[in-house]
Formats: C-alpha cells, sequence, structure tokens
C-alpha cells in the first residue's frame, strides 16, 4: 500500500513539473519579447533560477541538519545531471546551436567555479563560511553582468514582423507564478517520493544524494529545456542549464556553506573533477560548428549512465 502511494505522489510530481515548465516557458519567453531581452540571458537568470529551487531547498536544508554529503552531492550531482542528460536530451529532440559569446564567457565560467569549489575544498579539507561568501559575491556580480548584457543587447535586438505576439504582462506573470509554484511542488513530490521508495529499498544516503535526490532535482531543468527546445525556445533550453550550474555552484552552495561549514571528501574532489572532464568534452563538442548535434547528445547520455554505474560501484565497493 505504501508504494502504491509512493508511486502515486511520483506520478503526480512528474505531471505537476510537466505543466509547471509549460507555463514558464510561455511566461518567461514572452518577458523576455515584451522587453526584448534575448531568450538567453531570460533562460540564464530568470528560468535558471526558477528551476533550480529544488536544489536550494534540499541543500539549505541538509546543511542545516549537517547532511555535508548530501548538500555537496546534490548541486554537484545536478549540474553533472544538467549538462549530460538535460542537454543530451534535448539534442535528440533539435540540434542546441551555441552563441560564440556564451562559448566563450558563460560555459567557461561555469566550469572555473566549478574548479574554484574544489580549490577551496582541497585546501581545507572543507568549504568554510568565508568561502561561502566569496562564491555569493561572485553570484551577485554574475547576476550584475547579466543585467548589464540584457541592457545593452535590448538596444540592438530585432523583433520580427511575423514574430508571434508575447503574452498579455498579467498572463505572462501568471504564467510564471503559477509555473513556478508547480515546478516546486512537483520537485518536492517526485524527490520526496523517490527517497523514499529508495529507502525502503535499502539505498545508502550518499547513493540517494548522488543519485535519485541529484537527478530528482533536476527534473524542473531537464522538463523546462526540453519543452523550451520543443517550442524551438532553444537559447532558453541551453541557457536554464548553464545558468542553473551556476546558480547552483555560487547561490546554492554558497547559502548553504555561510550556514554550516561543509566537509570536503575525495569523492566530493572526484565528482567535481568530473564535471569539469565532461564540461570540457561538451566544449570541444560545440567549438568547431557552434551547436551540439543528436549523435553527440547520445554520446552524453551514455557518459551519464557509465557515471551513475561508477558511483554506485563506488558506494558499494
Amino acid at each position: 500500500m505504501e508504494y502504491l502511494l509512493l508511486a502515486i505522489c511520483l506520478v503526480s510530481g512528474f505531471i505537476l513539473l510537466i505543466k509547471g515548465a509549460d507555463f514558464f516557458v510561455d511566461g518567461a519567453s514572452s518577458v523576455a519579447k515584451m522587453l526584448r531581452v534575448p531568450p538567453l540571458i531570460i533562460g540564464m537568470t530568470i528560468v535558471a533560477m526558477g528551476t533550480s529551487l529544488p536544489e536550494c531547498a534540499v541543500s539549505v536544508t541538509a546543511s542545516i541538519s549537517n547532511s555535508n554529503g548530501l548538500a555537496i552531492g546534490n548541486a554537484i550531482g545536478s549540474n553533472i545531471f544538467n549538462l549530460m542528460v538535460v542537454c543530451g536530451f534535448c539534442v535528440l529532440f533539435v540540434p542546441l546551436e551555441i552563441e560564440k559569446g556564451t562559448l566563450l564567457k558563460e560555459f567557461p565560467f561555469s566550469v572555473v567555479i566549478a574548479l574554484l569549489l574544489l580549490v577551496f575544498g582541497l585546501v581545507g579539507e572543507s568549504v568554510n563560511r568565508i568561502e561561502g561568501v566569496i562564491l555569493l559575491t561572485l553570484f551577485v556580480l554574475f547576476l550584475l553582468y547579466m543585467i548589464f548584457s540584457a541592457k545593452k543587447q535590448a538596444k540592438t535586438m530585432i523583433v520580427a514582423e511575423d514574430e508571434e505576439k508575447p503574452l498579455p504582462v498579467w498572463k505572462a506573470i501568471l504564467c510564471i507564478v503559477f509555473g513556478a509554484a508547480a515546478i516546486m511542488v512537483g520537485g518536492d513530490l517526485v524527490v520526496d517520493s523517490a527517497t523514499r521508495i529508495a529507502s525502503l529499498l535499502h539505498m545508502t544516503d550518499t547513493l540517494i544524494g548522488l543519485t535519485v535526490v541529484a537527478c530528482g532535482t533536476s527534473l524542473p531543468e531537464l522538463v523546462t529545456s526540453v519543452v523550451a527546445a520543443r517550442k524551438k525556445q532553444l537559447d532558453m533550453a541551453l541557457g536554464n542549464v548553464i545558468g542553473s550550474n551556476i546558480f547552483n555552484i555560487l547561490f546554492v552552495l554558497g547559502i548553504a556553506v555561510t550556514i554550516s561549514p561543509l566537509a570536503f571528501t575525495t569523492e566530493n574532489a572526484i565528482d567535481i573533477a568530473i564535471l569539469c572532464g565532461m564540461s570540457a568534452l561538451v566544449w570541444l563538442f560545440t567549438f568547431k560548428k557552434k551547436k551540439l548535434v543528436r549523435w553527440q547528445g547520445v554520446v552524453m547520455l551514455l557518459l551519464y549512465v557509465a557515471y551513475l554505474a561508477y558511483i554506485i560501484a563506488r558506494v558499494y565497493a
């Protein structure tokens, strides 16, 4: 009976995630059109922060309860999932074109901050409050840079005459608010029910953090990016992934560490190194033709399956 109730919660969570993402993308893309802000920037800010709310809630809660492994594992695991599964799955539907500026600025920045987190952890075998404040400061600077870029590009952005008209302001705001709320509730339902099922199956806390919770909290990014890709909002799909990864390290972990310093293990260092290696591979995939195509998406998904196999073997070794 308990499994049945958990399965119902799991399915309900998926439904809320899908419908919430649909409304959220429609509202966000309308805002982008009204303000003449490129969808990429909307994806890196409003959409990325909205879809990363589950990671934030889980990591902060884990930090307060001194579940260090869950807090770091959730953030890093989510970033790997975002990069390899979200991007890889989107590419199966439609090729993702990547702007030169993104390849030279935002994408490398997401790798640099991951390396910075690695250095913080290796130096003192923990990430302390001062380093948490540094991460939060970098997040504020990143937001200011995004706002500056939005204002600069809005002046030169040309709206096509045959472009679909945006939703009215009140409807766009309602879509964003309702979509974000549905994403949050749906994400909570999926994570809570999946975690409970995993516990009933006697999975360890570390394995739950790196797999069930990390994947579960990244479902909003997956659903939102796939919906955006299918609606031809390709920049928003990619911006959501890059923005979420930056948000997870600078804001989510920054807040968690500021609340309670987090111990740093060898496994954490390995996972961050894997994240950086996978990022480098995706960057190489896109460097020449400025886009990701289907076969590359398949490779990315297979690499994530291999990573899952590795962490399962690592936990039970």
